[in-house]
């Protein structure tokens, strides 16, 4: 037996997103990844990621409506939620351990040097998804191995002996290597050993306990999901392995996600890893005009990232500094290009980091703006999307500029706004599942008539 569902894909420059509808169009899992220049593997790992989601929150919900489990439900359930991350982490520092060893084979100092900092990175694992560490402020595999590797080289440094650079270059190419190897992530291949993990640690879980939660998993990996249709969006859809049929521009689909996740919706902004969109619909959620950016990639999520690289921080690490800043240090061009020298030069006038970025950002909003007027203005409301909506240093300059330019709106940013483009795709599967259900029912009674 399995659940019909239907799926929309976002291929984004930087991050690719899925989502998951089920029959009544509610949310049924989210899942998102580094895009890849595998663009086949970034997709199947977005969709596993959001299948997993999926049965996660069937399986807190079978084991809230078990008369054993219903007492244990919410605690057992985080924590197999919990284990299941750290399954899928300890895995994939696996792979980069073993791809930071070789690529630093011959060096003792350099190899003895990733040994140790593995071993700390893996007892860092068990704190983060132990549930008594703070949440991480990315769910990327790469920032959360890579922020740390980053601090435990610069313990493990020496200028003369083993210089910082040379650790780190080894993770920077490792990484390539462990985004773009498949592994076995899924929630068929991860679930039981998640449980057993999970029932090991928890206290009252006694043999009832025990038997009740694997009869709930069984049942679930008796239940897969069925994808009925699929919609991918995004900058890379062309590489989808979709019919032409299953394939939406970017700009239908975030002007139906935001209408869909809120419906008073009649401005939407979707600052992307390689473009920006200001984009105007109606109160059906249907796009009547709209503006992009040209082709250099300036004020988007791969500037983001360019300046993250020069600056040696994760690009979920830029908002939060920038929000520490005194001053806003004015910046003369968004350009890519030029954006290197123009921060080194900054840094040796002695401006300092965080006044640097809250400027930079305050820039990359002001880019945005002039392509908001150009498509027609703010509206009320207005929705921002895309994985800029994410940096809270980018809706504060974006909250402030739209009250400067147009006084008070409703600005609706959501924790899954990230996700607007491909909630847009799923809906237009759903869509598009109706129409082929309502063509074949079409053609069934036409060939019954003929018969007659």
């Amino acid at each position: 037996m399995s659940d019909a569902c239907y799926v929309g894909i976002d291929l984004g420059s930087t991050t690719t997103k899925a989502v998951v509808l089920d029959d009544e169009c509610r949310v049924l899992g989210r899942g998102i990844t580094n895009s890849r220049s595998n663009y086949d593997l970034a997709c199947e790992i977005a969709q596993t990621e959001a299948f997993v989601d999926a049965q996660m929150s069937r399986l807190r919900q079978s084991f809230e409506s078990d008369d054993v489990l219903a007492s244990h439900a919410k605690v057992l359930g985080a924590s197999v939620g919990r284990s299941f991350r750290y399954r899928q982490h300890t895995r994939q520092l696996d792979t980069l351990e073993r791809e930071c060893l070789r690529l630093a084979h011959g060096n003792a100092d350099l190899e003895a040097a990733i040994e140790r900092m593995m071993v700390a990175m893996r007892e860092d694992a068990e704190r983060l998804f132990s549930g008594l560490a703070a949440p991480s402020e990315s769910e990327f595999f790469r920032d959360i191995a890579g922020s740390l590797f980053q601090r435990l080289a610069e313990q493990e440094s020496s200028p003369k002996t083993l210089p910082y650079e040379s650790i780190v270059g080894v993770f920077d190419r490792a990484i390539l290597v462990v985004e773009n190897e498949p592994d076995d992530l899924s929630f068929e291949g991860n679930a039981k050993a998640a449980l057993t993990r999970s029932l090991e640690r928890y206290a009252k879980a006694d043999d009832q306990v025990r038997d009740a939660a694997i009869r709930q998993i069984d049942d679930l990996l008796n239940r897969p999901f069925q994808t009925a249709c699929s919609v991918g969006t995004g900058y890379g859809r062309a590489r989808l392995p979709f019919p032409k049929a299953q394939i939406r521009s970017e700009i239908l689909c975030h002007g139906l996600g935001a209408h869909i996740m809120y419906p008073g919706t009649r401005t939407v902004l979707d600052i992307g890893g390689q473009d920006t969109k200001g984009i105007q619909v109606d109160e059906h959620g249907i796009v009547t005009s709209f503006q992009m950016n040209d082709r250099c990639a300036a004020g988007c999520g791969r500037y983001l990232g360019y300046i993250a690289d020069e600056m040696n921080l994760g690009v979920h690490e830029l908002g939060p500094l920038a929000q520490k800043a005194k001053k806003k240090v004015k910046i003369s061009s968004t350009c890519t290009v030029f954006a290197g020298a123009e921060l080194r030069e900054r840094l040796s006038l002695g401006e300092k980091r965080e006044d640097i970025l809250a400027g930079l950002h305050r820039a990359i909003i002001l880019r945005a703006m002039s392509i908001l007027a150009r498509s027609g203005g703010v509206e009320e409301e207005f929705t921002f999307t895309g994985g800029v909506a994410r940096n809270q240093a980018a809706v504060k300059a974006l909250r402030d500029l739209i009250h400067e330019n147009y006084g008070d709106r409703t600005i609706n940013i959501s924790p899954a706004s990230i996700y607007m483009g491909a909630l847009g795709a799923a809906h237009f599967a759903k869509r598009e599942a109706e129409e082929i259900l309502a063509a074949s029912s079409a053609a069934t009674e036409e060939s019954a008539e003929v018969r007659a």
